[in-house]
């Protein structure tokens, strides 16, 4: 026993100077990189540090603003917070996480998981487009890895009156709708970069360098007068309702410009505060397309007498009120007998016009739509607009050409009508169309001779003012009114639906001196009234008569001023004929 324990102590005094010389070697290794980096190297010691104190950010760029036509915000961009998390740095035991919690108008449960799950990565969003004194509440609470930052958020004044024209941006506001969307990238800025000092627990301390400023978006002037947006917003609305349509549209234009100066749709959404019903940020009045129907009557017309075989005193006889082409019958509701130009398109006769339009070469008529804008997208430059359907048949079948020339067997959209009346009113040359203020006159194109525009201006009174004509409550005090009706009937899967119908009126004042255009549709009203001159007619008359007062347009009309007759009453006298435009 005793000779054993003299041979254990050698051997463990052996193992203790191997361990304390290597303790001792590692020491001196330790020391002496220290000094290295301390003393040699201090560029790493260095570089290591900033990479935890300096970063570098992002700097939000200014959206440019989108005004009207007078200077006035349609579309400006707003300081917002956005929260963001950094789950490396993040304690989910910090007694400040309730009121974080609170102040975004969440839970701490949501917050501790969304850490958790996202604990692979540095940066996480927890709350954008907060309001910034919400933000610098959460920056006063110095929780360890929640950050602040500033963004933009964009904000509509004027709500739901320009909703579908402006559309909308998204969370990094980028244009996803409407001329938010085609403008995109004339709106929208380019971020830059600058060089932070922050502290342990990621606050900003300091601004060290921009490395690249930001560069702010280009302001966007349109042609909208927002006067005359909420003004035709406001009568369409009040159609709307009255006559329990399900939508409806109305458009404002310059024809001396081609500006549009109005277009509204209802329903609509407030683009401040969207719902997720998708179909409510359709511009109606540029994606959807329908039969226009009568309206298109005086484009018919426009090429027969262009054609110089139709004079505007020209007779022709409808009677008996029906005809056949084709084995198809093409009818009007009465028997108009002989009648002149004017008295067709008051009565809106589809017999008058049918045997017109078959008495001309038979592509003419497809000539006249095409050159009047029927079949293409105007230059509006919406995003989604639709060109509609224009058939072009070789030959033609001659059931097909009467349809046609009142309307039917083709499709437009309400902006395509609106232009293409516009032509009348700029005595026969074509402008484009411009949603953009503009500051030089527009090259046009001529479409018809202009005593051809002249002549359908003065025989289109006649379905306001002659007794019988399809528009009576489109008059308006003080002012000569030229216009056309269209109502037709809607197509279903299966045909053509029963007491489903589209009404409109389109027409230009002062008559003899087209300043403006309105063109209004009260698409599927629900009540008993459904003729375009008693659903669109009425909220034409308030638009027009509204707009012109707004631009101190001259009144031409010094006849007595009477009370519009009620609905009643003008459908007696009319005798019903506006059932001709289908």
């Amino acid at each position: 026993m005793h000779s054993s324990n003299k041979n254990y102590a050698p051997a463990k005094s052996w193992r203790f100077k191997a361990m304390l010389g290597l303790l001792v070697c590692f020491a001196l290794i330790l020391i002496g990189r220290i000094v290295y980096l301390s003393v040699f190297n201090q560029r790493f010691l260095k570089t290591q540090g900033d990479i935890r104190a300096l970063r570098v950010v992002t700097i939000p760029a200014y959206r440019g603003m989108i005004t009207d036509r007078n200077g006035y915000p349609l579309a400006i961009s707003t300081p917002v917070s956005a929260v963001w998390l950094d789950p490396l740095l993040f304690d989910s035991q910090n007694p400040q996480l309730s009121t974080l919690a609170k102040l975004l108008g969440s839970n701490v449960r949501d917050i501790i998981a969304r850490a958790a799950k996202n604990s692979h990565r540095e940066f996480v969003y927890l709350k954008r487009g907060l309001d910034p004194v919400v933000g610098k509440q959460i920056i006063d609470l110095a929780i360890p890895g929640v950050s602040v930052q500033q963004e933009y958020k964009r904000f509509y004044p004027e709500g739901e009156v320009t909703a579908h024209l402006l559309g909308f941006t998204n969370i990094d506001d980028q244009g996803q709708e409407g001329l938010e969307l085609t403008y995109n990238g004339w709106l929208a800025g380019v971020p830059g970069r600058k060089q932070v000092l922050k502290d342990r627990l990621g606050r900003t301390v300091a601004d060290i360098q921009t490395v690249k400023p930001a560069e702010p978006g280009h302001n966007l002037s349109l042609s909208i007068d927002r006067r005359m947006q909420f003004l035709a917003y406001q009568a369409l609305s009040e159609g709307v309702t009255k006559f329990k349509a399900v939508s409806g549209s109305a458009i404002v234009i310059d024809v001396k410009t081609g500006e549009i100066l109005a277009m509204v749709n209802v329903p609509t959404y407030n683009p401040n505060n969207r719902q997720s019903d998708h179909d409510a940020y359709r511009n109606r009045a540029v994606t959807d397309v329908y039969e226009p129907g009568s309206v298109m009557k005086t484009i018919s017309m426009a090429s027969a007498l262009a054609s110089g075989q139709i004079q505007a005193n020209t007779k022709i006889d409808t009677s008996p009120g029906y005809m056949m082409v084709a084995g198809h019958r093409v009818e009007d509701e009465h028997d108009n007998g002989v009648i002149d130009m004017a008295t067709l398109l008051a009565k809106s006769s589809n017999v008058g016009m049918s045997k017109i339009t078959l008495a001309l070469p038979p592509d003419q008529l497809w000539q006249t739509f095409h050159a009047f804008g029927f079949g293409q997208v105007t230059n509006s430059n919406f995003p989604g607009e639709s060109a509609g359907i224009l058939r072009h048949e070789n030959p033609w079948h001659l059931f097909d050409l009467a349809t046609m020339s009142f309307g039917y067997g083709m499709s437009a959209t309400p902006l395509q009508v609106a232009a293409a009346y516009a032509v009348l009113g700029n005595e026969g040359v074509k402008l484009p169309v411009s949603l953009l203020r503009l500051t030089t006159a527009p090259q046009g194109q001529r479409i018809v001779d202009a005593k051809v525009a002249r002549d359908l201006l003065d025989l289109l009174e006649a379905v306001i003012y002659q007794h019988g004509g399809t528009a009576p409550l489109a008059k308006v005090p003080g002012y000569r009114v030229t216009g056309k009706t269209g109502t037709t009937r809607l197509l279903g899967p299966h045909g053509y639906l029963k007491h489903r119908y589209n009404g409109a009126f389109v027409g230009l004042a002062p008559a003899h001196k087209p300043k403006l255009l309105v063109y209004v549709q009260i698409h599927d009203p629900q009540g008993v009234v459904y003729y375009g001159g008693y659903t669109a007619g009425p909220v034409f008359a308030k638009i027009m008569g509204n707009s012109l007062r707004l631009l101190g347009v001259l009144p031409d009309d010094a006849s007595p001023e009477t009370a519009p007759p009620s609905v009643s009453d003008a459908l007696q006298d009319a005798d019903n004929n506006d059932v001709n435009d289908f």
